[in-house]
């Protein structure tokens, strides 16, 4: 049979995995009949990153696979994708026709793994204690509309925003919004080391070595109430040094499920086989690439150079030639799928067009060719981020208007330099927060923006953002959503380069898989389970 399997999203929203990288670790096929699940995401702890897997630090998605699995959200991101729905609490919703209050009700007898019970209070705590650390991951900025928190007894919550915020259900589903308990992790300071706690499916046992997450061990967690129906009772993620290794760790049997980041050929292969016991799982997704700007660099300080390399770069090209049918052509920074989707470049600069860039930098006196660096990171992404940049490479140096050098850093290097804006132009993936147009436009545009990017419109940040989060129907937000766009377009602080599909293969005893991710791309690994071969 063919042992491709495409899954469908039941609505718009479900859609591609993490940001990967490099890890390494034995592979096992696991104490007794725990399901084993490979990625390539590598998490260190060090210095400049002591608390990896605390909430009101992670903002990867990588991690949040980890987190998700632990550390229990009031709301959470259902199966198959849609609304979000309660998880830690019983119910949730405003109760204002602003969209400014909003109040959760905490399901009877919650608690925390440890058997402490889980309260109102625990809430309030852990949503100011993200807020207040305010980690330079800008992770705290998903909770950027809240003013206060009360509490009303032990299980009532009212959440009062600063301005209307449709979206906040949303954000409330996100780990940094997850529960801690307040004897385990310090009101003002993170949790260092790799310690997990929550109320969440699962507890959790890392193992590290040289101070690099090595495996996770994930066992049921007996005091969990919420949305999730748990359908094993051990699940270990083991982190592997490449997908090539990873590839192998799965032919022999010792893991059960591979994740990100698979290589174009691996997909490629497992598409087109027709016997064999590991079956790919193809979901619709929604993970993005883009080029960034540092818009203060003295090389792209001027728009017209931004804009011509949006008019010369061939997206198609692009994707054909290192991508294949894995991923399509993106002309916005909200990916097809999304309720709000422009193809605003696309509108603004038509085809690929080496007169029309020329006509653009002398018009601005700007001497060619214009001498720049392209700044990717090696790990992180997956192996065809290099053919991607040597791609994009080509393109601009063979319209003569460029002279462009690639250079390729590790990702704790890379971050670290691209939040201090040494590098001009530089290369990123997004997979969003939850599956909303405001997920791919607010962390780049906003104020505390994740790329710590000089740009700053005042217009997007002051009124179109928040008459986006007003509207509670999203359809009425489209209007708005789409002049974001269209100034994205014509200021060229980023450049969308393409979107992509998200791929799982597992053993054939595995069952699940369909639902394995959620719609924001993280796992679910409680929707994992044992079944009859083939």
């Amino acid at each position: 049979m063919n042992r491709k399997t495409l899954v469908l999203p039941a609505v718009v929203g479900l859609l591609a995995p993490v940001l990967a990288a490099c890890g390494g670790s034995d592979s096992g096929s696991g104490d007794g009949d725990a399901i084993v699940v490979g990625t390539t995401d590598r998490f260190s702890a060090s210095k400049e990153t002591p608390a990896p897997l605390d909430p009101a630090y992670a903002y990867d998605v990588g991690l949040w696979n980890v987190l998700r699995q632990t550390t229990q959200t009031l709301m959470a991101q259902p199966r198959g994708g849609g609304e979000p729905v309660p998880d830690a609490a019983q119910k949730c919703g405003f109760t204002d026709t602003g969209n400014e209050r909003y109040a959760c009700t905490l399901r009877d007898g919650l608690k925390f793994a440890n058997g402490d019970p889980v309260t109102a209070e625990d809430v309030k705590y852990s949503i100011e204690r993200a807020i207040a650390i305010d980690a330079d991951t800008e992770v705290a900025s998903l909770l950027n509309t809240v003013d206060t928190v009360e509490t009303q007894g032990d299980r009532e919550v009212i959440f009062h925003l600063k301005t209307a915020d449709a979206t906040f259900p949303y954000k409330l589903s996100t780990p940094v919004s997850g529960i801690v308990n307040p004897d385990q992790y310090p009101k003002d300071k993170l949790r260092d080391g790799w310690e997990l706690d929550g109320s969440g499916p699962y507890t959790m046992k890392a193992e590290v070595k040289d101070d690099i997450l090595t495996k996770a061990v994930f066992t049921k967690n007996p005091n969990y109430k919420g949305s999730a129906e748990v359908n094993n009772d051990k699940v270990e993620m083991v982190f592997f040094d490449d997908a090539e290794a990873m590839g192998d760790a799965i032919d022999k049997g010792d893991i059960d499920v591979m994740t990100r980041a698979m290589t174009p050929e691996q997909v490629q292969k497992l598409a087109k086989a027709t016997d064999g016991d590991v079956s790919l799982v193809e979901v619709s997704g929604l993970e993005i690439r883009y080029l960034a700007f540092n818009t203060d660099a003295p090389e792209v300080k001027d728009t017209a150079v931004r804009k011509a390399m949006a008019q010369l770069i061939n997206r198609s090209e692009l994707v054909s030639t290192v991508y294949g049918s894995q991923a399509q052509p993106l002309y916005s920074m909200v990916p097809a799928g999304i309720t709000g989707h422009s193809n605003s470049f696309f509108n603004k600069y038509g085809d690929p067009s080496v007169a029309k860039a020329k006509a653009m930098l002398e018009e601005a006196d700007i001497s060619t060719p214009v001498k720049l660096t392209l700044n990717y990171t090696t790990d992180h992404y997956g192996a065809a981020t290099k053919q991607e940049f040597e791609q994009l490479q080509k393109q601009l140096n063979d319209s003569g208007l460029f002279d462009v050098d690639i250079k390729g850093t590790p990702w704790t290097k890379f971050r670290k330099a691209e939040l201090n804006r040494e590098y001009a132009v530089f290369g990123m993936g997004w997979f969003p927060d939850f599956p909303d147009a405001d997920s791919f436009i607010a962390p780049f545009l906003d104020k505390n923006n994740t790329l710590n990017s000089p740009y700053e419109n005042k217009e997007i940040i002051n009124t179109l953002i928040p008459e986006s989060r007003a509207e509670a129907d999203r359809l009425s937000a489209v209007d708005v959503l789409t002049e974001i766009q269209d100034t994205t377009a014509k200021d060229v602080p980023l450049i969308p380069l393409w979107q992509g599909k998200q791929y799982v293969a597992t053993r054939d005893d595995v069952t699940g898989a369909a639902y394995l991710l959620n719609a924001s791309s993280t796992l679910q690994l409680w929707e994992l389970g044992r079944g009859v071969s083939g």
